[in-house]
């Protein structure tokens, strides 16, 4: 049936389709997005981590198969594992030869360090050398006569050696079992642990802060590639050392064990899988699924731990050794984010749960050892019970009626435990300190066999380096699984230029998003370059590009580019909202991934779509971010090779000390932004090597002198070695930075030229 039309009403209908072309780009469909385009990003990058931990544990299995035929090829399959564990831990520093001294207490008696008498043990106040000036510091409780074993024992971090070696109550829920173990024959080294308390968070007498003195120490040692649980492994087994050492000749082969409660037990747990010395592990309070690991304080984030292990893996690395199960008092809290640091909690896994990966743990070790993963049930409000010390001593060979409960009798004051805090931690953060120092000599070392010789030799030999940026320091998800599928709507037409929001499909449920910027006057079968403008921390892409928004940062210069004849592109990334956005973060890293991984499979479907309309040059697309669209201009352009040249705004400046001094107002420890440390990044790469891997695209720098990010000479410090890269390279024309009396803005005057230069754009 055909329909004719004439006068007003033809006229209606040809207005209404030409509004609709305007209204959606060609080849596209309309976009029918409402509500929050960012809230949507975030979201579906969460969508995304809960569907890979919906499967994680089956994926471990194909990560490390285990050989179970014989118990040497089991054995032998192991060693990667191991090997994998202690470098995402941070154990990677060689211990000292161990010193133990006895530590005299303020207003001792003649007795020295002598803190106590048992019925069959004396108690002291002892520290002793890990590496460096690390040292581990808490009570020795020696026996009578000559030991039957020796027990590394370990609390909980809010409980106390004196707790456990029956010389303090306080209402801790634990047993003198120090002191039963000593008095059975036992000679028992007792650590302590830093706590989750805030009195020492930040740097004390310098810049204190309301967040853990933990999680302080998980941001700056994070980023040099270690971590405080790591720190206590080795404080752990650096008394383990001077135990072993420290034997008569026909003591040599007495039986080693480690034992600890809550966080002690997960130090006890890892400390075993990883040295064999260990016959015998007791770990209460502690073993469970750790899927849930993000949700756990912030100072147990450890990077990719979840995707490759789980307690049931890690329990696996012991065997044939005996591990000994508590389902004891597990230590319990909430952390808010009210107090400038990372939300969490503990709290007591079910029986179900505990079971469930005992399960899991007997169904991956040879038959044979099965019985080697025993469990020990104990009273709800108590851990290391009764149980668990007949279970130990058993283990250990020990007759546990010798182990008398006779109260010990103080001849001397019990430290001060909040100096032994302070003095533990001050240690440690500035051992992170001394590694932040020393990060230039690593990050030399790391890059040894990049050939600096020529441009050709140059990135012929950096594969490698960009490979392990992309997979230990970005993380890798797939590429692009389903079609672009772009959506379009208008957002507005001013003066000839339109502005269109795009939508854009990268997995099922995860898209891109952005707006695109089109300038006025293009001619048919013109292609124009494209730079690809990035918001910052909770930025939007109407800052950067809705004429009718002017942010005091970004002065609108998407729109302002495509006033000078470019196609702009203003992409939404994830870095908005708040906790929000850092909590999937912390969901990302124990799967060894980030929201760079993420980010940067929506920058591949961008640019590629981009480089697929009739009206761009797909060889001329640049980025240009600010802030932490600074950030990432030094990451995004490593991966995505269709950027052809990359401009760092009010960013770059040296990272490593941005993100772990202790001493500088600028470092990001003294505020709220716990997602800015990466993991081992102080080994690997600073802002110039993130600047080499860009190489030999062009790459430039703007500052404004009154950036507050960082001071001048930190920028032009680390620029200096980006820039002498590129000299020797022969392509000194292709950097430059400028420095401009200005705060943390964008300029867009000498940028604006060094794109024009590059992208070879005649002067409007």
């Amino acid at each position: 049936m055909i329909f004719l039309f004439s006068g007003p009403l033809l006229a209606l209908l040809c207005f209404a389709s030409v509004a609709s072309i305007a209204d959606v780009l060609p080849g596209t469909t309309p976009l029918t997005w409402e509500g929050d385009p960012a809230a949507r990003i975030v979201g579906s990058i969460d969508a995304s981590l809960d569907r890979v931990l919906s499967t994680v544990v089956l994926d471990r299995t194909a990560r490390w198969p285990r050989d179970v035929s014989t118990l040497d090829a089991f054995s032998k399959a192991r060693d990667p594992q191991r090997r994998r564990l202690k470098e995402i831990l941070g154990i990677v520093d060689g211990r000292d030869p161990v010193e133990l001294r006895h530590s005299a207490v303020i207003g001792s008696s003649a007795n020295g360090a002598e803190l106590a008498r048992g019925a069959k043990h004396r108690a002291f106040a002892v520290r002793w050398t890990v590496f460096r000036s690390v040292e581990g510091e808490g009570l020795l409780l020696d026996p009578e006569g000559s030991p039957k074993a020796d027990v590394v024992l370990i609390p909980d971090c809010e409980g106390s050696p004196e707790a456990l070696a029956g010389l303090q109550t306080g209402g801790e829920s634990v047993q003198a079992f120090g002191a039963r173990l000593a008095n059975a024959g036992c000679r028992v080294i007792i650590p302590v642990l830093l706590n989750r308390g805030t009195i020492n968070g930040g740097n004390p007498g310098y810049r204190p802060m309301n967040h853990s003195q933990r999680e302080t120490l998980w941001r700056a040692s994070y980023e040099m590639g270690r971590t405080p649980g790591g720190y206590d492994i080795q404080k752990a087994l650096a008394a383990a050392d001077w135990l072993v050492a420290h034997r008569a000749p026909d003591q040599s082969n007495r039986p080693l064990a480690i034992a600890g409660t809550g966080e002690g037990g997960r130090v006890a747990l890892h400390a075993a899988a990883l040295d064999d010395r260990f016959s015998v592990a007791l770990v209460s309070g502690y073993f469970q699924p750790r899927e849930a690991q993000w949700l756990e304080p912030l100072d147990r984030n450890v990077w990719s731990y979840v995707r490759d292990f789980g307690d049931a893996e890690i329990a696996s690395l012991l065997l044939p050794r005996t591990l000994l199960i508590e389902d004891g008092a597990h230590p319990s809290g909430i952390w808010t984010d009210a107090n400038s640091g990372a939300p969490g909690k503990l709290s007591r896994p079910t029986a179900t749960s505990v079971t469930a990966e005992l399960d899991r743990a007997r169904a991956m070790i040879p038959s044979v050892w099965k019985d080697r993963i025993r469990a020990h049930e104990a009273s709800p409000t108590l851990a290391l019970g009764d149980g668990a010390f007949r279970g130990l001593a058993g283990a250990l060979q020990l007759s546990p009626e010798q182990a008398t409960d006779k109260p010990s009798t103080l001849t001397g004051p019990l430290p001060d435990g909040a100096a032994r805090q302070l003095r533990q931690y001050r240690q440690l953060l500035d051992d992170t300190q001394a590694l932040m120092v020393r990060s230039s000599d690593a990050r030399q070392a790391f890059w040894k066999d990049a050939k600096k010789t020529n441009l050709a030799a140059f990135t012929n030999s950096t594969g490698a380096l960009r490979d392990y940026f992309k997979k230990e320091t970005v993380g890798v998800i797939p590429p692009a699984s389903v079609p672009s599928a772009p959506q379009t709507r208008l957002l507005y037409e001013t003066n000839g230029i339109r502005g269109y929001e795009v939508a854009l499909s990268v997995h099922e449920g995860l898209p891109a998003y952005g707006i695109l910027v089109i300038p006025a006057g293009m001619k048919k079968g013109e292609r124009r370059p494209v730079v690809v403008c990035q918001h910052g921390l909770e930025g939007r892409p109407t800052d950067l590009s809705d004429p009718k928004i002017d942010h005091w940062a970004y002065h609108t210069y998407g729109y302002r580019l495509a006033e000078q004849g470019y196609v702009t592109f203003a992409p939404q990334n994830a870095y908005i909202g708040n906790t929000r956005f850092r909590q999937v973060l912390r969901k990302a890293q124990p799967l060894g991934l980030t929201l760079w991984s993420f980010i940067i499979r929506q920058h591949e479907v961008i640019t590629d779509w981009l480089a697929d309309q009739p009206y761009v040059d797909p060889q001329r697309i640049a980025f240009y971010g600010l802030s932490y669209g600074g950030k990432s201009a030094m990451r995004i352009p490593v991966w995505v090779d269709r950027y052809c040249l990359s401009i760092c705004s009010a960013d770059y400046n040296e990272w490593i000390w941005k993100c772990t001094s202790t001493t500088s107002p600028y470092s990001y420890l003294f505020n709220n932004e716990y997602d800015m440390p990466e993991w081992n990044l102080g080994n690997t790469f600073n802002y110039a090597e993130l600047s080499w891997l860009i190489c030999p695209r062009p790459f430039m720098v703007e500052r404004g002198h009154d950036d507050g990010v960082a001071p001048d000479e930190w920028v032009a410090y680390e620029y200096a070695k980006t820039r002498r890269l590129f000299v020797k390279l022969g392509i000194a024309d292709r950097t430059e930075i400028e420095f401009f009396n200005g705060p943390h803005t964008i300029n867009g005057v000498g940028t604006f030229a060094f794109l024009r230069r590059h992208l070879s754009m005649p002067p409007k």
